[in-house]
């Protein structure tokens, strides 16, 4: 095979270069959903505007962990969310990972208006790795003399898809990462717009792969940290919600832009991303304001059994409750025969509260938002 120049080992690294008029449409619509979304949470009441911070790091948190292979438990994660946002106290042991990342995402949240410093990226790092015994660097840049490459296949014929700097450079990379990161972000640099400054700086720390584990985790932290940045608040989007929905071509993006400094491509593909990330943001902004004015209009007109399964209802989110509510699903939230939940549907639908699909035992109840709202 032959030999493959990366692109920390070209004589430009690490001045990366991309054509703006490219990304001048993706720009504009950024700010332009920006300023709707920021319109929209006017309009969000106090309780559900932490509602909406407890799903979005919750969301962020999963998918993040989920793009690495890593599954863990929701109900665990928003514990520990609510835990360090102080929303919550809990005397029950957490576990460790969804602890950790739960930490960090938490940190990321408050501390966005913050310089980046090594010593903050040390410490998510040890969020990160919270509890795990099989790495040797825990909290600084990697030390280990193997080279630190992206693989995949059998042990026996493994394809190197990328390799970082090697590890002895890592103290002088990530000196000229951080001071590249703060610079471009200082309110008076307009040299580089949003979407391009939060794209470079993942791609740029990816490719220095400064960690034994979590670069990934802490990369799309860090362009998340820059979104923030630049609208001067915290973003509240979960990037990695929309990359995990698309991961084949992520890594395809990736790969393809390890041996260049154009970044074009791989610019106006994680553009896009923020964009959906965004859209997805302001359709929780909205469903949560149709939830409040639900209940403004129809809480008098529920009994406890139909105010539990309605608010169980809410709780799957904008994009629905998965197949619909049936009879079945009813009685089990709300504990009941189903004499009462038959008649507790039909009462629901008269008042226009539920939408009815099907028949007999292929019946199932939908909320009568707006269709948007609905699966």
């Amino acid at each position: 095979m032959a030999y493959r120049k990366w692109n920390w080992q070209k004589e430009e690294w690490p001045n990366f270069s991309y054509n703006p008029e490219a990304l001048k449409s993706l720009e504009y619509q950024f700010m332009k959903a920006n300023g709707i979304a920021l319109g929209a949470f006017k309009h969000v009441q106090n309780d559900e505007k932490d509602e909406l911070l407890i799903e979005i790091l919750v969301n962020e948190a999963l998918k993040t962990s989920e793009i690495e292979g890593e599954y863990l438990d929701r109900d665990s994660v928003q514990e520990s969310i609510k835990k360090n946002l102080g929303l919550e106290s809990t005397k029950r042991k957490l576990p460790a990972a969804e602890f950790g990342i739960s930490e960090m995402m938490v940190d990321l949240y408050q501390s966005f208006n913050k310089p980046l410093t090594n010593n903050r990226l040390f410490q998510w790092h040890t969020m990160l790795t919270n509890g795990r015994r099989d790495l040797m660097d825990i909290g600084r840049y990697r030390t280990h003399k193997d080279p630190m490459q992206v693989v995949s296949g059998r042990l026996d014929k493994q394809t190197v898809h990328y390799e970082a700097p090697p590890s002895e450079t890592m103290k002088k990379e990530m000196e000229a990462f951080v001071l590249w990161y703060n610079r471009v972000h200082e309110q008076n640099d307009e040299t580089m717009l949003p979407l391009a400054r939060a794209g470079i700086t993942h791609f740029y720390f990816l490719a220095i792969h400064p960690f034994e584990d979590g670069n990934g985790r802490i990369a799309r932290g860090l362009s998340e940290k820059s979104i923030s940045l630049s609208i001067q608040r915290p973003a509240l989007i979960s990037l990695s919600q929309m990359i995990e929905a698309k991961k084949k071509d992520y890594y395809a993006f990736l790969e393809a832009h390890n041996t260049t400094l154009d970044l074009t491509k791989w610019l106006l593909y994680y553009g896009q991303t923020i964009l959906d990330a965004q859209d997805n943001t302001l359709k929780i902004i909205e469903f949560l304001i149709e939830k409040a004015k639900f209940f403004d209009r129809f809480s008098n007109q529920l009994n406890e059994r139909q105010t539990k399964a309605i608010k169980r209802i809410f709780n799957a989110g904008h994009e629905g409750f998965k197949g619909g509510l049936s009879a079945e699903n009813y009685m089990r939230i709300v504990k009941t025969s189903a004499s009462t939940a038959t008649r507790d549907l039909k009462d629901l639908v008269d008042k226009g509260i539920l939408l009815k699909t099907g028949e007999l035992k292929s019946s199932r109840y939908w909320l009568a938002l707006d269709k948007k709202y609905k699966t």
